[in-house]
């Protein structure tokens, strides 16, 4: 299958515009917060290594077809998805530098960027052009428009009041993630392999190809990273919360 002229430019020019904008918003965070000019430059600096790498390594594989499903063939692209998820939870999790830097970026700032989600709009229009299957498209689509559209709103609503809205960022980041779940395991479900469980009149051929499946291997898997680096800033604020609730309360 041959994807769209228009698509190339969309997920590209979309991926790259995402990627700039998560170094920009890291760099004014942590000047904010103080950071020494060369500790600040040398953070962004590997930030900006790992994430064009990356990209560069998605777009590599997919231009050589690594990701490519067919009827008869196991897919990889399982691989492109989870395994940049485990090393960047494993890095929140060990990296006292990757802490400290979640620790200065503002909460609102985590959850706003993933306004980008509502891009997932090209799902419905591949759809309406008969290039993706409903099953897939709709729920994959829709999900990420809500996403996208709540992004901003529960962002001010944090800002403006972070102590009665942490919840709704919980429930917001919670909604985030079933939303890339349902769409992953929907992209399985009907792309041609031997897993294959619908959509066999119309398998989705195009999501597992150039531009489209930089999608699922790099898009996808940083916004569950930002999803979990909210969750876990969220998590060390109620924990800072109680912790000077606690204090204030006379012996």
């Amino acid at each position: 299958m041959i994807a769209p002229t228009y698509l190339s430019y969309y997920v590209l020019l979309g991926s790259v515009g995402i990627t700039a904008t998560l170094l920009y918003g890291v760099r004014k965070a942590l000047a904010r917060s103080g950071w020494p000019e060369p500790d600040r430059n040398r953070v962004v600096g590997r930030f900006g290594v790992v994430l064009i790498g990356w990209f560069i390594a998605a777009t590599g594989l997919a231009l050589a077809g690594a990701y490519q499903t067919d009827a008869d063939r196991i897919p990889a692209i399982q691989y492109g998805i989870a395994v940049p998820i485990l090393i960047g939870a494993w890095l929140m999790w060990r990296s006292d530098t990757l802490s400290r830097v979640i620790d200065a970026v503002p909460q609102a700032w985590l959850v706003g960027i993933q306004f980008y989600r509502a891009l997932g709009v090209i799902f419905l229009i591949l759809y309406a052009e008969g290039l993706l299957s409903g099953l897939f498209a709709w729920p994959a689509g829709t999900g990420d428009i809500l996403v996208g559209v709540l992004a901003p709103v529960t962002a001010v609503a944090y800002a403006r009041a972070p102590r009665t809205n942490g919840n709704l960022v919980l429930a917001w980041n919670a909604f985030g993630i079933l939303d890339l779940i349902i769409a992953v395991g929907m992209g399985f479900a009907t792309s041609p392999s031997p897993f294959q469980l619908a959509a066999f009149e119309q398998p989705n051929e195009i999501i597992s190809i150039f531009p489209l499946v930089l999608i699922p291997t790099y898009l996808v898997p940083l916004s569950i990273l930002l999803h979990l680096a909210s969750l876990a800033k969220l998590r060390k604020d109620a924990a800072a919360a109680r912790h000077e609730a606690e204090s204030a309360v006379p012996a």
